[in-house]
């Protein structure tokens, strides 16, 4: 006979799932908020390896990391949500681009609202709860915790993959003092494929599923504040704010499907960039396109002359013997 506890925690987690859905999250799923017992000897591996470069914040909060319950107060379930970000049709490239998840207003923002909302549903349902959002702001593996609820499975560039719709999706969580019935997680499909290890320019991807931080795209066109080294010019491929290489590359992100938020949507100023390849970007059109207010788009996180120095080295092109003419 199933006991109350257990249909409670069924309804509720059905609550969620339901309301989710209704605000456009596309997969949403849940674990048992615990410590992190097999993450522990890898993530303290790659921060001794200098792997997270000048992230100096991913060395804070190691045990918060681990452990959701030290975050939230009588924690005892992690509930995990997807949300499309992949365009309808990829900008332009003229030699200079940036990550699909920059074309739109800051994800931030627009996931915060809707799990506000999402909170709010919830309580009217199943009355007053103990609970945190988080949207890539604090010590949360979100990756890990989305595959533990089932959401697919860490690939070999360390994004998460769903069966169904690939890997451009953000991920954001509610960790909370709800007993919910926790999902499965699922089996690794990357089999023996090594497409985005192989695709990675800078060799980012050191060994399947490990990535070594200071040397991707994004990192250095985004979290490294300063300059970056002229070594780098010639390597970045294009990219000046992100990279979706690793994910471009992927088998599984042929069952990719248009997002349907219209506020990741480019603007035209953006679209007119792109076909310019960046040529007619000045502070005055940065602050134009990429918004005066902070944290109206993600590329604010560079800056502009950040910004400015990234579209100089990604337009920069890596020269073989035959282009210079040497044999």
């Amino acid at each position: 006979m199933v006991n109350h506890q257990t249909l409670v925690a069924e309804r509720n987690a059905a609550i969620i799932k339901a309301s989710a859905k209704a605000l456009g999250f596309d997969f949403c799923g849940i674990s048992k908020a615990d410590y992190l017992e097999a993450e522990a000897p890898r993530l303290e591996k790659w921060l001794d390896q200098n792997y997270h470069g000048k992230m100096a914040y991913m060395a804070n909060h190691f045990d918060k990391r681990l452990d959701p319950r030290l975050l939230v107060d009588g924690a005892k379930s992690v509930v995990s949500f997807l949300y499309n970000y992949y365009p309808d049709a990829p900008l332009p490239d003229q030699g200079v681009r940036i990550s699909k998840y920059a074309y739109g207003e800051d994800y931030h923002t627009v996931i915060k609202d809707k799990l506000h909302e999402l909170l709010l549903m919830i309580k009217d349902q199943v009355g007053e709860i103990n609970g945190r959002i988080f949207v890539d702001s604090a010590p949360v593996m979100e990756k890990v915790w989305a595959a533990k609820a089932g959401l697919g499975w860490v690939g070999k560039h360390t994004n998460l993959i769903n069966k169904q719709g690939g890997s451009f999706y953000f991920i954001a969580e509610l960790i909370s003092d709800m007993d919910l019935m926790p999902d499965g997680p699922i089996k690794d499909y990357c089999g023996t494929c090594t497409r985005c290890i192989d695709a990675c320019p800078t060799d980012a991807i050191t060994e399947p599923f490990i990535v070594d931080g200071s040397r991707c795209i994004s990192y250095l066109t985004i979290e490294l504040k300063e300059a970056m080294s002229n070594q780098w010019s010639g390597q970045l491929e294009g990219w000046a704010f992100g990279c979706d290489i690793c994910q471009d590359v992927c088998p599984w992100n042929r069952f990719s499907k248009p997002h349907q938020e219209p506020r990741f949507a480019a603007n035209d100023g953006l679209e007119a960039l792109h076909y310019s390849g960046f040529r007619e970007i000045t502070k005055e059109v940065f602050d134009q396109v990429f918004g005066l207010r902070k944290g109206q788009s993600a590329v604010q996180r560079a800056g502009f002359q950040k910004l400015e120095d990234n579209i100089s080295k990604a337009a920069a092109r890596s020269l073989n013997p035959t282009e210079t003419g040497q044999s």
